[in-house]
């Protein structure tokens, strides 16, 4: 399967490496981003925390139609995967810029001394979702409580976000670790399972009467697909990060557009995806893309207030063993303000 089974971050230790490793790359004198004359900078590497797949398909767009190419840029994407770090190479030059699943990441790597901030962002909204069945329904957080919870280690803390932010003592819960699959609560293991809400065939075995509880509905804010960069690349390489986001605000408008095409174009230059699969995920992840803010400020928007909510809840919950970052230190809008007149308005 190509889709993301994993639906959360990377475990803190994971992101810690990475930082280690770039601050000896840095210390060893690696050069940030690209060379400055103008033929090496338009050689760009996006480097990507997980496989090619649904998520990614108006970047894909983006290069099967030529956009990277009417910007003057030459991109190549550089996929993840389970044992794929994704911040090194962004780091020490080896990509220009990258794409975290979750903002989570990013926060943590900023906490870590990690010089990343994130410049724009993909998904409004987390595909996380907690799946539950009529029979024991889970459709608010309140609900979870008396309820067995299956949830994966990786994600644990996505909970315990979620219960403080809901004033619920874990205690009133029963939670489980469990793998990636659903079983679980088919065979009435647990009362709900978790899981990303785009990877439509590992939920298929749930049934048609699965009930959705969305991240976002939990009151915990949190953006998915952001792309970030160096505080280098920001301040001595915008033109070509404005370049970038300006290609692949217009694949993402394109496949809104042309959703089936879209796909088609996505499979084809990734044949391991299923087109049937992919044709009938499309939808979802084009909810997850745009939405009023986006209709306002255009495709790749986010809001800094959510960023410093999400920060505040996971210094509470300890996630940040060094001390938190500071919101200012997390974020840049300025590829935003120089692709304004660019990026898709679409709700």
């Amino acid at each position: 399967m190509t889709e993301r089974t994993n639906p959360t971050m990377p475990g803190r230790r994971t992101i810690l490496k990475g930082a280690a490793f770039t601050f000896a790359a840095a210390a060893a004198g690696v050069s940030l981003l690209t060379p400055r004359d103008s033929k090496a900078a338009a050689k760009v590497v996006i480097k990507y925390d997980w496989l090619m797949s649904n998520g990614q398909i108006g970047d894909i767009v983006a290069a099967k139609q030529g956009f990277f190419q009417a910007e003057g840029l030459d991109v190549e994407f550089s996929p993840g995967g389970p044992n794929s770090a994704t911040v090194p190479p962004v780091v020490t030059g080896q990509a220009q810029f990258g794409q975290f699943s979750d903002s989570a990441q990013l926060l943590l790597a900023r906490a870590s001394g990690v010089p990343v901030k994130i410049f724009a962002c993909g998904f409004r909204m987390a595909p996380f979702a907690f799946y539950s069945l009529p029979k024991a329904p889970i459709r608010t957080v309140q609900d979870m409580v008396g309820k067995r919870i299956g949830i994966q280690p990786t994600a644990r803390f996505v909970l315990d976000a979620i219960l403080l932010k809901n004033h619920i003592d874990p205690s009133s819960l029963t939670i489980t670790n469990i793998g990636f699959d659903m079983t679980p609560l088919t065979t009435g293991q647990v009362d709900a399972v978790t899981g990303w809400i785009t990877n439509t065939q590992a939920l298929s075995i749930i049934g048609p009467d699965r009930i959705d509880l969305m991240m976002k509905d939990t009151g915990l804010p949190s953006y998915a697909n952001v792309y970030f960069a160096t505080d280098d690349a920001l301040q001595n390489h915008a033109d070509t990060l404005a370049a970038a986001l300006r290609a692949i605000a217009k694949g993402w408008a394109w496949t809104h557009e042309h959703p089936e095409d879209a796909v088609k174009l996505a499979v084809e230059a990734y044949p391991q995806l299923d087109l049937a699969v992919e044709l009938r995920t499309v939808p979802r992840i084009l909810s997850l893309s745009f939405d009023a803010a986006t209709g306002k400020r255009g495709w790749g928007t986010f809001d800094p207030a959510a960023i410093a909510e999400q920060i505040s809840v996971y210094d509470k919950i300890g996630q940040f063993k060094s001390g938190a970052p500071k919101v200012e230190d997390c974020y840049s809008t300025k590829i935003l303000d120089m692709t304004a007149a660019d990026r898709p308005k679409i709700a």
